[in-house]
């Protein structure tokens, strides 16, 4: 569930349709937050334009998420 402790940081990860198995595309997004206060736990494909992000919670207050740093990659036009 979403109460799960999230340990580290998603680096460089492809976010898939479920059941897809072909080559990347163009709007297949790649999440990275494999740096320095990069925060990204986990990210799960609802749709084509909806993703569930998981940000892991504040090193000194676990309590809090209420910042977030990662990057995203290989969006299309108008996604």
């Amino acid at each position: 569930g979403s109460d799960d402790i999230i340990a580290g940081n998603v680096s460089k990860y492809t976010v898939l349709p479920a059941g897809y198995c072909g080559q990347l595309r163009k709007g297949h997004l790649i999440f990275d937050a494999c740096f320095e206060s990069g925060n990204l736990g986990r990210v799960d494909h609802i749709t084509e334009f909806e993703y569930d992000l998981f940000i892991r919670p504040d090193t000194c207050n676990p309590r809090f998420r209420v910042w977030f740093n990662f990057t995203v990659e290989n969006v299309k036009e108008s996604q």
